[in-house]
């Protein structure tokens, strides 16, 4: 008894007043918040008072912070008497042994990777950005001339979360200097700075925003107004970055004025009113306030700034976690995970073991019951009843990219602290499909907010479908900026002692200037493919400088691989390698010359949904090593599977000669393209849509040739030969005709008039072929009429007619769509399925869980 009321009254030292209510009222969703913004709806303050009883007089007295509900009656007595007896307890040491993070700057993406081109596309938004708009608001604010017009979006003037973008805009830019030292760049947030603390000056309280304090005075009266402290953390965090990555010491003068302006008003409201006033004040969304602040202490030594920083631990939700309570349903996910980042910033400078205990739990508590196979987590913003993550699939409102960025910052922190390859395998896997996935190809600016899991979803037909560089500026646009500007931060970690010793937890193309190990590292990686099932990477090594010291490289060894077939080499002599989970650890002396290479099976697996009801056992994600792979369907996801079958027999590679055999057929009528394609089984003539749409793969088809790995160089290489043609995105389904003057459909069977002969184009012209049928001679593929929807019919040929002839030619070109180098064909119940890696899905519909059945 008397432990656990050791732990309790630890609970409430630290903040935890654990009986009190812990809501997410006045948090609702961001996008609700936005909605009810704009509507102007006045009864919702009303609402959101109702569920306050505030009593100014209470003084937060011991006895009002009893957790009764975690004790008996007889036990209440003693609730005082421990109080006295171990209040002065609990003074820790920070813990050491952690593994550091190596300075961003000397960490370079080569190019050829899907990082390096994710971070380049990034770049180029940064770039894009004006200055002078950037402060348009924070000028309107303090009172200063102002010629630009703001942004729009979340950014506009009128938006009460107006500066957020702005502060990661300061954060994503000095990481990006640090990953690329663009000088432009530099010269952009530097001016940033500089304006910013001209409005700081002006105000002359320390007050820095692009909103009135006003809000502020809201925030602590419980009324109305959209999380004023989630945009001031995200302004706090920017000009911090700006000083801790990018060395600009003003920024660190700004921050520090800012954060004693704040503890002015947190003291305020404390004497005022009562420290639980302040705390329910926290039930508003504040993001990672308690992060900010106790990394900001770390770098000062300033008591107020842990002071503050205790503070903004909320304390009905990490109590709820300290106690390892399970019941975090219907709570804000990106409200509360920032919450465990900061316990974990704790941990790391109080030295405090709970705040572990918490980081590791809330991560064992995602993971076991709350994440989809992205690695991502949250539904409509909010996590719902664990284990029931089959209904989140009945809303295109899924993964949040803020949660999944904040996750990232979760897992990187136990990793460092444990070295657990699980950790880097969760980062690995949140990073390949819930990060890459929110940047549309090469768009700069152009990203998502929830990236949708469910049957036959899009990306472009969510509620936000894609944003605009200029007009969006949601949360996750911010948070996206900073998660493509240091995708190099998380490749190598240092482990301090004797001899230096260093950790490679991901295998992305990069070189690393290791200045205690006194190499620059190179690792190359070989991009992954389907027909070839092996992670490949390769080490060279650079010394700087003659030690004569040896150094230790730890390569990770996921868990996604297996032992068989696996293979490490040491300047051509075989390493032997630990089993999947573990590091492969190699100490020498490093030399100019030395390769390392490592080839690792990348394993296709299967991944039930997190749902313990038993009609949800058979929804299962396909998984090809760390890539999630999605099902280019829109309304079947049955796969049923023999007892006994191995998965690589009904999930088969696509071969690297099919993106050569991939054609979209095009004609010309008044000004306007169009493309044959596949519409509903049926084929028609559709305007020609773009590349990444979702009409692009029913416009693009397989020509099969007698030897189907054959390699075409043009579409004239087909000319006097028999095809079949395969839709894109229903392998092993055909096109047949109907015998003359039918329309043309895709069919499952082979069958005669599925055969066409390739013959120049009837139209006369270099460029052009015709399609005649193998079974019914002089009949073509004929398009009858020169209209968008337009059915395609077998038509026979009689006479010299000019009009005949051009509705029978078709200019052939690449096919508007191409196969991912990772995909593959899976047998399903009624067809057959392709799958390619989620991250390269744009416009068009997928499924990512599917009914498999044995």
């Amino acid at each position: 008894m008397e432990a656990f009321l050791y732990l309790l009254v630890c609970l409430v030292l630290c903040g935890y007043a654990v009986s009190k209510e812990c809501t997410d009222i006045p948090t609702q969703s961001h996008t609700l918040r936005y909605e009810l913004l704009t509507s102007k709806n006045e009864t919702w303050n009303q609402e959101v008072m109702s569920h306050y009883h505030l009593t100014p007089t209470d003084d937060s007295a011991w006895e009002d912070m009893l957790p009764r509900r975690f004790l008996r009656e007889d036990h209440q007595q003693e609730w005082s008497m421990m109080y006295r007896k171990i209040k002065n307890l609990g003074v820790f040491n920070p813990p050491k042994g952690f593994l550091k993070e190596v300075p961003l700057q000397d960490v370079r993406l080569q190019e050829g990777s899907i990082h390096a081109q994710a971070q380049k596309t990034t770049l180029e938004y940064l770039l894009m950005f004006d200055v002078d708009r950037l402060i348009s608001n924070f000028r309107i604010t303090a009172g200063l001339p102002n010629t630009s017009t703001p942004y729009g979006g979340w950014e506009a003037a009128d938006n009460e979360l107006r500066g957020h973008f702005v502060g990661h805009y300061l954060s994503a830019s000095a990481l990006m200097w640090a990953s690329t030292q663009n000088n432009t760049l530099k010269e952009k947030m530097s001016a940033l700075v500089a304006g910013l603390s001209a409005c700081q000056e002006k105000i002359g309280t320390g007050y820095l925003s692009a909103f009135p304090s006003e809000f502020f005075d809201r925030f602590e009266d419980v009324k109305r107004v959209w999380a004023p402290y989630y945009t001031i953390h995200k302004i706090l965090a920017g000009l911090l970055d700006q000083h801790t990555v990018a060395g600009n010491p003003q920024a660190l003068k700004m921050v520090t004025w800012m954060v004693d302006y704040f503890y002015n008003r947190v003291m305020n409201v404390i004497k005022r009113f009562s420290i639980n006033r302040h705390y329910q004040s926290l039930n508003e969304e504040t993001g990672g306030m308690n992060d900010l602040l106790y990394r900001l202490y770390s770098l000062t030594g300033d008591q107020k700034h842990l002071v503050l920083a205790h503070l903004f631990d909320k304390p009905c939700f990490l109590g709820l976690l300290a106690v390892q309570a399970s019941d975090i349903a219907d709570l804000h996910a990106n409200t509360h995970i920032p919450v465990v980042v900061g316990s974990q910033m704790r941990y790391e400078v109080t030295g405090d073991p709970l705040y572990k205990e918490i980081g590791t739990f809330f991560m064992n508590l995602i993971n076991s019951s709350h994440s989809y196979a992205t690695g991502g987590t949250s539904v409509s913003e909010f996590w719902r009843d664990p284990m029931r993550i089959a209904d989140n699939l009945k809303t295109t409102e899924n993964e949040e990219s803020c949660s999944t960025y904040n996750m990232l910052k979760v897992s990187r922190h136990l990793f460092r602290w444990t070295k657990e390859v699980s950790y880097a395998d969760y980062y690995e896997r949140a990073l390949t499909n819930g990060v890459l996935s929110i940047q549309r190809g090469t768009e700069p600016g152009v990203m998502i907010y929830m990236l949708p899991l469910g049957h036959g979803v899009s990306k472009a037909k969510s509620t936000h479908s894609w944003g605009t560089p200029f007009d969006s500026f949601w949360c996750c646009y911010g948070t996206g900026i900073e998660s493509f500007s240091k995708l190099g931060d998380s490749i190598y970690f240092e482990e301090e002692g004797k001899d230096p010793t260093l950790y490679v937890i991901q295998y992305i193309s990069s070189s690393f200037n290791w200045k205690s190990g006194k190499v620059i590292l190179n690792q190359t990686v070989v991009p992954a493919v389907s027909w070839d099932p092996y992670l490949r990477v390769t080490f060279t090594f650079s010394p700087t400088e003659k030690t004569g010291t040896s150094s230790t490289l730890n390569f990770r060894k996921p868990s996604w691989t297996h032992t068989n077939s696996a293979n490490g080499t040491l300047n051509g002599e075989t390493l032997s390698l630990p089993a999947p989970g573990n590091f492969l650890s190699v100490t020498r002396q490093w030399n100019a010359g030395d390769k390392l290479t490592l080839q690792l099976p990348i394993t296709l697996r299967t991944e039930a949904i997190k749902d313990d009801r038993s009609e949800y056992a058979s929804l299962q994600a396909i998984l090809y090593g760390p890539y999630l792979l999605a099902g280019h369907t829109t309304g079947d996801w049955d796969i049923k599977v023999g007892t006994n079958t191995t998965i690589s027999e009904w999930i088969t590679p696509i071969p690297d000669s099919y993106n050569s055999q991939l054609f979209s057929f095009s004609q010309y009528y008044s000004n306007s393209t169009f493309v044959l394609t596949n519409s509903n089984q049926s084929l028609t003539m559709q305007t020609l849509p773009a590349p990444g749409s979702d009409l692009a793969p029913h416009a693009t088809f397989r020509l099969i040739l007698n030897d189907s790995s054959t390699k075409l160089s043009t579409l004239t290489d087909t000319v006097g030969k028999s095809v079949i043609f395969e839709p894109f995105d229903l392998p092993g389904m055909n096109v047949i005709h109907q015998g003359p003057d039918q329309t043309l459909v895709i069919s499952s069977q082979v069958k005669p008039s599925s055969s066409f002969l390739v013959v120049p184009g009837l139209d006369g012209r270099n460029n052009t072929i015709s399609l005649e049928s193998q079974s019914n001679k002089g009949c073509y593929v004929h398009n009858g009429v020169t209209s968008s929807g337009a059915k395609v019919k077998l038509s026979c040929k009689s006479g010299s007619d000019a009009t005949f002839n051009q509705a029978a030619s078709f200019f052939g070109w690449k096919g508007l769509s191409q196969y991912n180098p990772i995909s593959f064909v899976a047998k399903g119940t009624n067809r057959s399925f392709l799958l390619e890696p989620l991250l390269t899905f744009r416009d068009e519909y997928y499924t990512v869980y599917f009914n498999i059945q044995h």
